[in-house]
């Protein structure tokens, strides 16, 4: 695997100035389901490339009860199977999003922490050579 030349610096939509260009293609807020319909919880929020302007991850917001005691996991946006008006549809099954590794910023360095999410899920990272943003948002079923 390749490893970036600089620290990767991804940010929250939520936390940044900018805004999706189209108000229908902000997926902040729609259920979350895996291959098999499984449900996996809410889009939380984006993780961007605030150079690139560019969705790097899905940041998953699941279980808990009124907000409390809610967990979070990351997708990459290579994992997008298709999007509908209240559905993000993944390729992958729950039980590969549920192991994910977790992000903790006080112990992990964010660099090295994204390339074993990368790892984890099998596609290769956005920094790497012959690598092609996908389709998202911009497909639909």
């Amino acid at each position: 695997m390749t490893t970036p030349s600089a620290s990767i610096e991804l940010i929250g939509l939520g936390d940044s100035d900018q805004v999706v260009g189209d108000p229908a293609e902000d997926i902040r807020g729609r259920k979350v389901r895996d291959r098999e319909g499984h449900d996996l919880g809410r889009v939380e929020d984006l993780l961007i490339d605030p150079e690139e302007r560019k969705v790097r991850f899905l940041r998953v917001a699941h279980g808990g009860i009124l907000g409390f005691g809610t967990s979070s996991s990351f997708v990459p946006v290579e994992a997008i199977r298709a999007i509908d008006d209240e559905i993000v549809h993944v390729a992958e099954p729950k039980q590969l999003v549920a192991e994910a590794p977790r992000y903790d910023p006080e112990l992990v360095d964010a660099t090295e922490y994204y390339q074993d999410l990368y790892r984890h899920y099998g596609y290769p990272p956005f920094w790497s050579a012959g690598y092609v943003y996908p389709g998202y948002p911009y497909y639909r079923i």
